[in-house]
C-alpha cells in the first residue's frame, strides 16, 4: 500500500513543476491552426520545433522544411515582437500564436564584383513603387487614390 501511494505523490509532484495548456498556432498560408498541449515553461524554439513536426506529419501545404531556425513565432495578441526562442512560452501569458517563415535574403553584386546590399524581393526600395512595376509589366495603369 505505501508503494501505491510513493508513486501518487510523486506524479502529483512530477505535475507541479509546471501548468500544462492546450495552444494554438496558426501557420501562415496554411488551411487551419495547430493546437497541442505544452508546459508553459518549454522554450519557444522547442514549441516551433514541435508545431513543425506536427505539421509535417498531418502533410500540410505549403511544406514548410524542419530548420526552426528558419521561423518565427508571434504570439497573436501580445504585441509585435516576435517571441525569442530561449524564453519560456507561458511568459507572455499567450495561447494563440502564429508562426511566420523567414524571408531569405538574398546577396546582389554588381558587375565590378562588388557587394551590393543584400535586398529581398518583396523590399526593394528607391526602385520605385510595385504600382509602377505593376505597369511597366502588365502595362496597366492603376491610380494612386
Amino acid at each position: 500500500m505505501s508503494i501505491l501511494l510513493q508513486k501518487q505523490r510523486k506524479n502529483h509532484n512530477q505535475s507541479q513543476k509546471g501548468n500544462r495548456f492546450l495552444i494554438t498556432i496558426n501557420v501562415l498560408g496554411s488551411a487551419g491552426p495547430i493546437r497541442f498541449l505544452v508546459n508553459e515553461e518549454e522554450l519557444v524554439a522547442t514549441v516551433i520545433d514541435t508545431a513543425l513536426r506536427s505539421y509535417a506529419r498531418e502533410g500540410r501545404l505549403p511544406v514548410l522544411g524542419s530548420d526552426l531556425n528558419n521561423f518565427f513565432l508571434y504570439c497573436a495578441n501580445a504585441g509585435s515582437d516576435a517571441l525569442s526562442p530561449w524564453e519560456a512560452i507561458g511568459s507572455r501569458g499567450g495561447r494563440n500564436f502564429v508562426l511566420y517563415k523567414k524571408q531569405p535574403q538574398t546577396q546582389m553584386t554588381d558587375s565590378e564584383g562588388g557587394s551590393a546590399a543584400a535586398t529581398s524581393v518583396l523590399g526593394r526600395k528607391g526602385s520605385g513603387s510595385w504600382k509602377a512595376w505593376l505597369n511597366k509589366s502588365l502595362n496597366f495603369k492603376i491610380s494612386s487614390h
